[in-house]
């Protein structure tokens, strides 16, 4: 069956002038994830990412190519949502948590509503499945929110189901979906076997 691998991007530059950036452990992250997918031996497909520095530069260290950009595999602006959303004090992550649960519960639509960002996520992927050629893989260089996104929507899960999934997704892990008659099917999410070398800084979620 043609199948479908969704990357997360490399570990981001929080710290530097400009956060799209990969940092040096992105880098790392990202040729580990060239080495993976060097192992396994693929037919390759399309190579495709977002818009995003940090999505294509992942491609780019990981297998020396250039992906087909598509804007609809671009994460959600954490900034605009923690703006929109203000919730008190705490982390990061629990600011972040409260500000998704708010999005995924307002009800909005149109342009930066979590209906559009859901439902551009499963019409990027249903169109990329449906491409597939028998026995090709597909590689799509993401972020966290997409790949929750369409898990979530596989598994016809409810919104906070989403929320607790993009919570986990690791910097250059790999998630495999596979597409047949009946439709695209989750069959492993998060996987990053690859990334641990013993070093634990390469285990990061921003």
């Amino acid at each position: 069956m043609p199948t479908i691998y969704l990357i997360r991007h490399g570990k981001a530059s929080p710290e530097a002038a400009d956060y799209d950036e990969l940092s040096p452990i992105g880098h790392e992250q990202a040729r580990l994830v060239g080495a993976e997918l060097a192992r396994r031996d693929l037919d390759l497909g399309p190579v495709v990412s977002g818009t995003l520095l940090r999505q294509r530069g992942t491609a780019v260290t990981a297998l020396d190519v250039e992906p087909v950009t598509d804007p609809r595999w671009n994460e959600y602006d954490h900034l605009r949502l923690l703006a929109l959303h203000p919730i008190g004090a705490g982390t990061l992550q629990e600011r972040l948590d409260a500000s998704l649960h708010a999005w995924t519960s307002s009800g909005a639509t149109g342009e930066g509503s979590w209906n559009a960002f859901r439902d551009g996520v499963r019409a990027a992927l249903d169109e990329l499945a449906a491409s597939l050629e028998r026995g090709r893989t597909a590689l799509v260089f993401t972020s966290a929110g997409v790949v929750a996104a369409a898990c979530a929507s596989l598994l016809n899960a409810p919104d906070p189901v989403f929320v607790a999934m993009n919570r986990v997704v690791v910097n250059g892990s790999v998630t495999k979906l596979v597409h047949g008659r009946g439709g695209t099917r989750l069959l492993s999410f998060n996987d990053h076997a690859h990334l641990e070398r013993g070093d634990p800084e390469l285990m990061t979620f921003r």
